[in-house]
């Protein structure tokens, strides 16, 4: 197994998870910040001017200053997450004042309430790093993606991490049967179908079924629903919200909503059955998903054809070599998952790709 997973995106928010606070005397801003405190599910501090007292100023994740209150803030202790907040838009002065009051960004209204909605819904959520999220694709149809991204997602939550797996793949027969978990309560895809925007990582989270300790996002036993990419993207935005890792599980065909999930991967798990019509099905899966992941890499699976082991197999399709996936038997038998056994040759595979994806909790 060779090479770390790299994950280059900040983390949304270096505040702590607390209340933002809103400096302004403009009634009607106010009524405007207030709005959209509340579309994110935040509930804001008020004041005029720098709250009296030590710690509010300083300790708020977010402070939002209204362009009216630049003059009562303006000898405030420097800190970063401040947001100067106006509506003139032909206002070249506002850069100015933001200078002087330190200010991380300046934003007008209502051009700019997305973002900021977005900006109040991290601290309200608490947002760190986002979680490290990976992608398995089976390189022909059978190859065992499913399963191996079950067992990804099984060892992860067993290293009491948070993890969430989803079901990108409409015409799979879902992963919550993989689970074992067809009848758990919960949310599946079609409810997800006319979301828009931002949804809460927090409501998220609540609303999937749980099983084997981990949440689960897959399909409903009804008819086939098309899920627009942009719920696509706004759901698994708000998974990858919570830290952790997400485990994909995806088609072998890219359209718009595969895209949008794969604008999210950070890694693409290759599965590669070791025998020559696979190498060749694969190496087409490659090329279509090798234009979008800038991260993708195979894992091989047994038994071989003549002539054939892993580190060729990888040669042949020109990708770095993740490891062979041990063959599972009996998955499901007494309720066991895939990678459900801790000692079994599954889970020590999963273990040994987090263990080197993840370093010391971080992402590296």
């Amino acid at each position: 197994m060779a090479g770390a997973v790299v994950n280059d995106l900040p983390p949304a928010a270096e505040g702590r998870q607390g209340r933002p606070l809103i400096v302004t005397e403009d009634v009607e801003l106010l009524d405007d910040l207030l709005r959209l405190c509340a579309a994110a599910g935040a509930r804001p501090e008020v004041h005029h001017g720098v709250p009296q007292g030590r710690g509010s100023w300083e300790a708020a994740p977010l402070v939002l200053v209204g362009d009216d209150a630049v003059r009562r803030v303006r000898g405030a202790v420097r800190r970063r997450g401040v947001v100067l907040v106006g509506r003139d838009q032909d206002d070249s002065g506002v850069w100015r004042r933001a200078v002087e009051i330190g200010a991380d960004h300046v934003l007008m209204l209502p051009d700019g309430e997305q973002w900021l909605v977005d900006r109040i819904a991290d601290v309200a959520e608490g947002v760190g790093r986002p979680a490290l999220t990976v992608g398995v694709i089976g390189g022909r149809g059978g190859a065992g993606a499913s399963t191996l991204a079950c067992a990804l997602a099984v060892t992860s939550a067993r290293q009491g991490r948070r993890t969430l797996l989803v079901d990108a793949d409409p015409l799979g027969g879902g992963l919550d049967v993989l689970l074992g978990g067809e009848a758990a309560e919960g949310l599946r895809w079609p409810a997800f179908a006319a979301s828009r925007g931002r949804v809460g990582g927090g409501a998220l989270e609540e609303s999937l079924p749980e099983l084997h300790s981990l949440r689960v996002l897959s399909w409903d036993r009804g008819d086939a629903v098309a899920i627009p990419p942009q719920a696509v993207r706004a759901v698994l935005a708000a998974g990858r919200r919570r830290g952790g890792a997400v485990v994909v599980d995806l088609p072998r065909r890219i359209d718009e909503g595969v895209a949008e999930a794969l604008a999210q991967v950070d890694v693409g798990l290759l599965v590669v059955p070791a025998e020559l019509r696979a190498i060749a099905a694969s190496a087409r899966v490659a090329s279509a998903f090798g234009m979008v992941l800038r991260d993708l890499r195979v894992t091989v699976r047994g038994p071989y054809a003549p002539g054939l082991d892993d580190s060729e197999v990888a040669r042949l399709l020109g990708l770095p070599l993740v490891g062979e996936v041990p063959v599972e038997t009996g998955l499901l038998d007494g309720g066991a998952p895939p990678g459900g056994a801790a000692r079994g040759q599954l889970a020590r595979f999963c273990t040994g790709f987090w263990d080197r994806a993840l370093a010391g909790g971080e992402v590296v």
